[in-house]
């Protein structure tokens, strides 16, 4: 574009040029060995143009012919080059299809045209036919040719990786990622590698560093790499919550600056500001992050923020986290569970059953199942409540790639993904379609719950003590003799040809340990006369 309006320009000047000179007539006159010659001024500017064109035209055809022979060797040169780059296309594109014979004929075609070290594609198409071939050791050999050339060293080094992975040497596969990292932290899949590596063996410095020279690169999005960042810096105040409460409790804040809601960060901040004593910041970030999102941990804390506070005041707590998200099944146990340790049994079933109401699951009827324990010690209902439990959807738990785990990790213990535990329920539960006017899960509970049986008034007397008592009674009982029926009472015996078989009676087993003759049945013995008399 540049050249063409360029020569426009020139058009127009000597056009304009002309103009001028025919606007302005005049003649030339030219004196040479005595001779004048005389012209007009334009037919000598037109003369003068005219042998300028020929000179040039003369000089292009002059050197079009000296450079013949160098211009005929690189036309059959660039011929070829361009036979061996359709071969290394035709050749990539079959090594992408699977088909390695064809692969590996474009590749030995493409060497013949094209030299390896001017076109190092060659090496990456003989690589994937070897591996297409199953010759690995050969593969990886031009993997490492390539990870040797700084044009393709980041090329052989994904090859190397892929390999190490394959063959399960993951000491190797990180070698290899951590190397291409520190060269071209730019590369997804190194610095991804890298980063769970780290995180692996708990470099979490390095980690941390390195994730910030992704972000820098801007290989991972903006809330991603806030995400991580959270995640590695909770990781790192989790290990130093035992030896430094400061640095930890610094992480944690700094990670909830980067993700407001992470359940973790929260948790620890607040673990490390009631070791320095900061109660109440431990209070405010505790249901800040309870406000966004309700969660059992957090209620957990919160409620037994002061050891050396009573039920009630725990129980007043827990009205507090309840206020601040009503009708939350969460808030719901939190305040049930606490009004069963503060022996408010009513205000504990009702809370309990309001959330079974909302979310019947395993927690709520567990939780049911534990009141009716303190409560009435009914161990029917107690087992009753226990069954719906099992019948229940489980609990939400920290579940990553199908391992349940009972706290927070920052790496997947199967995988090694970085921030893959997530707050969920481990397993779903196959259900049935529900049919019309059927009835909530905890009033079918509630209809099908065993009254309350009677029990005996507790005892001064130690338990132990009353077995005793009532064991040696039916020892004594079970051995006093029977009363002897009168003879005249007794039934004739039927005629010998009518007396049918008798059959015997399979007598129990009474027995106990060896020291102990057990309960007999005083029917059963076989002489009342031969007995002792114990009483």
């Amino acid at each position: 574009m540049v050249r063409l309006v360029i020569f426009a320009l020139l058009v127009l000047a000597l056009a304009y040029g002309f103009s001028w000179l025919a606007d302005r007539p005049g003649d030339l006159s030219l004196i040479w060995e005595g001779q004048i010659y005389q012209t007009r001024l334009i037919v000598a500017a037109s003369a003068i143009i005219a042998l300028i064109a020929a000179v040039m035209v003369a000089w292009w055809f002059v050197r079009l012919i000296w450079t013949s022979p160098h211009s005929v060797t690189r036309y059959f040169r660039a011929r070829k080059r361009d036979r061996g780059y359709q071969a290394l296309s035709t050749g990539l594109i079959a090594a992408g299809a699977g088909n390695s014979l064809l692969a590996r004929k474009m590749a030995a075609r493409s060497r013949g045209l094209i030299r390896a070290d001017q076109e190092p594609l060659i090496n990456l198409l003989e690589a994937q036919a070897a591996l297409i071939e199953g010759r690995y050791d050969e593969a990886r050999s031009k993997f490492e040719a390539m990870a040797n050339d700084p044009e393709t060293r980041e090329l052989g080094l994904r090859g190397l990786y892929l390999e190490a992975k394959r063959l399960g040497a993951n000491e190797a596969a990180r070698q290899y990622a951590e190397k291409a990292a520190d060269n071209a932290p730019y590369l997804p899949w190194a610095a991804q590698a890298t980063l769970e590596y780290r995180s692996q063996s708990g470099r979490w410095n390095d980690a941390i560093r390195l994730l910030e020279q992704q972000k820098a690169a801007k290989v991972v999005e903006k809330a991603e790499a806030n995400r991580l960042h959270a995640v590695l810096l909770t990781a790192r105040a989790d290990d130093k919550l035992e030896s430094d409460p400061a640095g930890a409790r610094d992480d944690a804040q700094h990670a909830l600056k980067l993700s407001a809601d992470f359940v973790p960060a929260a948790l620890i901040a607040a673990k490390a500001l009631f070791r320095e004593g900061g109660i109440r910041k431990a209070a405010a970030i505790l249901e800040q992050a309870w406000k966004a999102g309700p969660h059992p941990e957090i209620g957990s804390v919160y409620v037994r923020a002061r050891s050396g506070d009573s039920t009630l005041d725990r129980l007043k707590r827990a009205e507090r986290l309840e206020g601040m998200r009503p009708n939350n099944v969460e808030s719901l146990l939190v305040v049930a569970q606490a009004a069963l340790d503060a022996q408010e049994f009513a205000k504990a079933r009702a809370k309990a059953e309001a959330a079974a109401r909302i979310e019947p699951r395993e927690a709520a009827f567990l939780l049911l199942a534990d009141i009716e324990e303190a409560e009435t010690g009914d161990q029917g209902r107690v087992r009753h409540w226990l069954a719906q439990a099992l019948k229940a959807p489980r609990d939400p738990a920290w579940v990553a790639d199908g391992f349940v785990s009972d706290k927070w990790l920052p790496v997947s213990p199967v995988t090694g993904r970085l921030d893959a535990f997530e707050w969920k329920a481990p397993f779903g539960q196959l259900e049935g379609p529900v049919e019309e006017g059927s009835t909530a899960p905890l009033e079918a509970a509630l209809k099908t719950l065993p009254p309350l049986r009677e029990t005996r008034p507790e005892s001064v007397v130690n338990d132990h003590r009353i077995i005793e008592l009532e064991r040696a009674a039916t020892i004594a009982e079970a051995a006093r003799p029977a009363p002897l029926t009168p003879a005249s009472t007794k039934p004739a015996k039927p005629p010998a040809r009518q007396r049918a078989p008798v059959t015997p009676e399979p007598k129990p087993f009474f027995g106990g340990l060896p020291d102990d003759p057990g309960v007999r049945d005083p029917k059963m013995e076989p002489d009342p006369k031969t007995r002792l008399r114990l009483f």
